[in-house]
């Protein structure tokens, strides 16, 4: 029996992409093992939504790294909550401000590592692009603890760095899954971070996991943006990332 599938003729070029391409249709519709593939992405992105951080196991493997580490918890009382409520997600729970783990002499950056809307993003990603970036920052730039923050928004940032007397903070948080991505890990970048701060005053570095933009150039492109925000005292849309024109010869 012919095979029903009318096949694409950009069917070669999905090796290049995990975008949805070249699907082929069999009459009006779609074949059956594309409609499989995307009700399983679509699993995969609400489970990616849904699931909590492993605190303890990110812990654990920070600390195995020579990492030092203290966790905060934003206002937010569930993760159903937490998707309801933006805003919640943007502050720091009251307990979190007490805790002397989370204390620290002025610094000049702070990384958190926080779950957002994919906490698989956090724990897979974190670690080996926080391994990455240590190999290219200054020795002379002072480090806070790594914070691991959960049920927080890319705000939550802005209060930790503040808290931490930080000149800057980096959030390493899940971004949103798409149903080619359900575990892409964004960066921000706020310089002065304090509560009110806006998105246009930070840079974001997105997309980063193996199949996307690459710990090792991402890594790059974070140091560099760190190192320009120190040096001219800002983020946001007044820093432009033009950490690719280092790649040039000259």
């Amino acid at each position: 029996m012919n095979d029903p599938v009318v096949p694409n003729p950009w069917t070669a070029l999905r090796q290049f992409t995990d975008a949805r391409i070249a699907l082929g249709r069999v009459g009006a519709s779609l074949p059956t093992r594309e409609v499989l593939q995307f009700d399983l992405a679509h699993a995969h992105a609400r489970d990616a939504v849904h699931s909590a951080l492993d605190v303890t196991a990110l812990t654990a493997t920070l600390r195995l790294e020579g990492w030092l580490t203290c966790s905060v918890e934003s206002r937010a009382p569930d993760r159903a909550r937490y998707l309801l409520r933006p805003d919640l997600g943007r502050r720091l729970h009251p307990d979190s401000l007490t805790r002397r783990s989370c204390e620290a002499a002025a610094v000049d950056i702070a990384f958190v590592i926080a779950d957002g809307l994919s906490a698989v993003a956090a724990l897979r990603h974190g670690v080996p692009l926080l391994a990455q970036i240590r190999a290219l920052l200054s020795p002379d730039w002072r480090l806070a603890p790594i914070t691991i923050a959960t049920l927080a928004r890319v705000a939550l940032g802005d209060e930790i760095g503040a808290r931490l007397r930080s000149r800057l903070v980096v959030m390493l948080i899940g971004e949103r899954p798409g149903l080619s991505a359900p575990d892409s890990l964004g960066a921000y970048l706020t310089y002065e971070p304090r509560l009110g701060r806006t998105d246009a005053e930070r840079n974001c570095v997105s997309n980063i996991r193996p199949a996307g933009l690459s710990y090792q150039f991402a890594a790059q492109k974070i140091v560099w943006l760190i190192a320009q925000a120190l040096k001219r005292q800002l983020t946001g849309i007044d820093l432009k990332d033009e950490s690719d024109l280092t790649l040039l010869p000259g």
